[in-house]
């Protein structure tokens, strides 16, 4: 099976659009002190890390169900962000970059398209929201929840609502004795105007 659109042959032969989104600029700086673990954590918040992992989102387009499966590849430092999307064949579907400059999205021989904001660039391209921005924290287990509060999710506390809407669960961890736990599976959920109910599963694979 390849990554793909389950639109109907129509939508399928159309370019590939996934992509993975990246913080935008004013994203791609954590708050003052989030490198620093917060009182009564053991985990430090990383500035540059590199995964891998799976993707599936479910969302609506049309009043119609739609579904799509991929792996990806995550790098970020903190200044930059680039990420590679895959099939699960392993052909490259979509490369997004972020830098203090802005965000780049291409896919296959179409020129990059580009945007000062990489959240709305890739949701205008793709028809629904992958919130990267957040991302760069989420997929470390920290998050800014509604409250405005900086938190750190945890196998005992594995349920954040974020300031902006986003419903998160880390439903598994890594257990690395004697490093802290990492995030394994991590399920978002949002209700939206222009993709109705969107629920986005990552599992993450591999950390480097």
């Amino acid at each position: 099976m390849s990554w793909c659109f389950i639109h109907g042959a129509a939508r399928f032969a159309a370019p590939l659009v996934f992509s993975l989104l990246i913080a935008g600029c004013a994203s791609l700086t954590p708050p003052p002190g989030s490198d620093a673990p917060l009182p009564g954590s053991t985990r430090a918040y990383q500035e540059q890390i590199a995964l891998s992992g799976r993707l599936s989102v479910r969302y609506q387009n049309n009043g119609k169900d739609e579904a799509l499966h991929g792996n990806f590849v995550w790098t970020q430092n903190m200044a930059q962000t680039s990420v590679t999307l895959l099939s699960p064949l392993g052909q490259t579907v979509a490369q997004i970059d972020v830098s203090p400059n802005g965000a780049s999205l291409k896919q296959g021989n179409e020129p990059p398209r580009t945007a000062a904001d990489v959240d709305a660039l890739v949701q205008g391209t793709l028809g629904w929201p992958l919130p990267i921005a957040g991302l760069r924290d989420w997929l470390q287990g920290f998050a800014i929840e509604a409250a405005g509060m900086r938190v750190i999710a945890s196998p005992q506390s594995p349920d954040v609502i974020t300031r902006d809407g986003w419903r998160i669960h880390y439903a598994s961890w890594q257990n690395e004795t004697p490093a802290p736990s990492r995030p394994r599976r991590i399920d978002l959920e949002r209700q939206t105007a222009q993709a109705g109910d969107v629920a986005i599963r990552i599992v993450i694979d591999s950390w480097q």
